[in-house]
Parts: C-alpha cells; sequence; structure tokens
C-alpha cells in the first residue's frame, strides 16, 4: 500500500489470491460502563478492515490499565470487546496489558482480502457520489455524555451507534463495488473526505442539506459540549476548503467533528448509487445518504 495516502490499515499480499488486511487501534473511555466502552472500541478496531473490503478474523487486545482498577471492570473491557468479535466472527487470540495511569483499550486485527478486491481511499474517480452510512455528531455527544448531559434516548442511539459494526455496510460494498472507501473517525467528515481526495488528485462538492447529523447535536453542543478536532481539522484544510458564508456555526462543527467508530464514506460510480442505496437496505444499513460528488478541479466546497 502506498503510505502517502494515509489509507485506513496495511496490506500485505501472500498469493495471488489472498492479502493480509491489518490494523491497531485504541482511545481512552467514551463511557462510563467498561462492558460499553469495550465493545465500541472492538467496533472501532475492526472498521479498518471494513473500509478497505477486508473480512477480520483474528485479534489481539491492547490495553493500558492502572494496577488500582479492579480486576472485575477489567474483565468487563475484555468481555465487551470479545462479544463484538463474536458478532463479527473474529477471534480473540491474546493480546498485553501495560499499568498505564489513564485507561485505555483497542484492538489488532488482521483481515482478509482478495488482492484484486482491495478498496483503498484513493481511488475515486470525477464524477463519482459520495455515500455516508452513520450521521454524524459523535464527538459532541461524546464530550455531553463525559458532561453528563446526554442521557436517556440519545445515550442510548449514542452508543447503538458507536458499537454498530460497518460489516453490513462493507458486504454492501462490495456487493455493488466502490471505487474508494474510507471510515469516518478521529478527523471528521472533512478531513478524512480531504484524504481521499488528495490520493485520488481530485476535489469534492457535499451538500449540506444532504449530511445526516444526530438529532439532538444541536441542543447539547449549546450546553457546551464541543471538541478540539474541528479546530486541527479546518487548520489542516486551510483555502481548500469553501464553506457558505450564513453556515450555522455548530453545523460547521459537525463537519468536522471526531467520530468514534464512526460510518464508513464510499466513492461510488454514479450509475450504481442506487443499487449501493438498495444493497444497503438489504443489509439492514437504514441512515446512508448520498452527501455529494467527487470533482475534477481540487478543494472541498460545502453548499
Amino acid at each position: 500500500m502506498d503510505t502517502r495516502t494515509s489509507d485506513d490499515a496495511g496490506v500485505f499480499r501472500l498469493s495471488d489470491e489472498i492479502a493480509l488486511v491489518q490494523t491497531v487501534d485504541f482511545f481512552t473511555p467514551v463511557v462510563d460502563d467498561p462492558y460499553t466502552w469495550g465493545s465500541i472500541a472492538a467496533a472501532n478496531s475492526l472498521s479498518d478492515v471494513y473500509a478497505m473490503g477486508g473480512t477480520p478474523i483474528t485479534a489481539l487486545n491492547v490495553a493500558a490499565f492502572p494496577k488500582e482498577l479492579p480486576v472485575e471492570v477489567i474483565g468487563e473491557v475484555l468481555r465487551g470487546a470479545a462479544d463484538k468479535c463474536v458478532e463479527a466472527g473474529v477471534a480473540v487470540l491474546g493480546g498485553h496489558t501495560v499499568d498505564d495511569p489513564e485507561p485505555k483499550f483497542g484492538l489488532s486485527v488482521t483481515g482478509v482480502v482478495h488482492p484484486d478486491r482491495i478498496v483503498t481511499n484513493a481511488g475515486g474517480t470525477a464524477g463519482d457520489v459520495l455515500i455516508l452510512t452513520k450521521p454524524l455528531g459523535l464527538g459532541i455527544l461524546n464530550s455531553g455524555i463525559k458532561k453528563g448531559i446526554v442521557t436517556g434516548a440519545l445515550y442510548d442511539e449514542t452508543v447503538d451507534l458507536m458499537r454498530a459494526l460497518n460489516r453490513a455496510a462493507s458486504e454492501a460494498m462490495m456487493e455493488v463495488g466502490a471505487h474508494a472507501c474510507t471510515d469516518i473517525t478521529g478527523f471528521g467528515l472533512l478531513g478524512h473526505l480531504a484524504e481521499m481526495c488528495a490520493g485520488a488528485g481530485l476535489g469534492a462538492e457535499i451538500h449540506l442539506a444532504a449530511v445526516p447529523v444526530i438529532a439532538g447535536v444541536a441542543e447539547i453542543r449549546a450546553q457546551g459540549a464541543t471538541t478540539s478536532g474541528p479546530k486541527k481539522v479546518f487548520e489542516y484544510l486551510g483555502e481548500r476548503l469553501t464553506l457558505p458564508e450564513n453556515i450555522d456555526r455548530t453545523l460547521r462543527e459537525i463537519l468536522a467533528d471526531p467520530q468514534t467508530s464512526g460510518g464508513l464514506l464510499m466513492a461510488v460510480d454514479p450509475t450504481r448509487e442506487a443499487d449501493m442505496h438498495e444493497s444497503l437496505l438489504r443489509q439492514g444499513v437504514s441512515g446512508a445518504r448520498t452527501i455529494g460528488v467527487l470533482v475534477s478541479h481540487t478543494g472541498i466546497t460545502v453548499a
């Protein structure tokens, strides 16, 4: 793989028929419940393999816990991850734990893919439509969870979105075909889209009204929940990004909001757009939306 395009995972060809897809990811707790944190961390780690069209097969736990953390809590984190891996058909082979005052957890994942069917983030072509499979706002909502202001049904929806595997979306992508794909995680929609565009030497036009956003995010943002991620993304994009002059401040932030276990962003031939949405629905992915198009000129325009 070409490391210059910031792809989601590394790929190593073993033969003409099989290649390994390998990735590692871990992070600090996003929720208080250890089992839920473990399942979210696992879903997030597996996502990089799904984004490249691979099938994850094995995983290793990557853990850092303080010595004073009760072993029962650690066990629940590992159990949450193990159950999510069972759901994904992935065997957990072990792992490694170190002493750290700040808890961290994730997985090192190995998957497989046919060398001719690898989906990179750099294969898009001008005219491809951009399809996003999960709504945005998870970064702001995670901040709200930590502040104790995301509760009830909104908390449940946030957790469900984060621990939802991208397997079904990936299977739809492989069934219909996509020119490029990436998963939306810590660099936000605009950051990961910029990497997709840079790899292909293209630009993008995003239809603001089409971008799916989790209901209730604006209200949580108004209560002071925010992240540092958007500032970094906007600094990175600089003059390559054009936004509407009157764009709502919260919506602007959501476009660069760092997602935890976010959805897939696919670049799809426009003649296969309807087929992709049909396949996604058939696979049980109901929140996918076409949000824009890749264009021949560079830069990202939101309108």
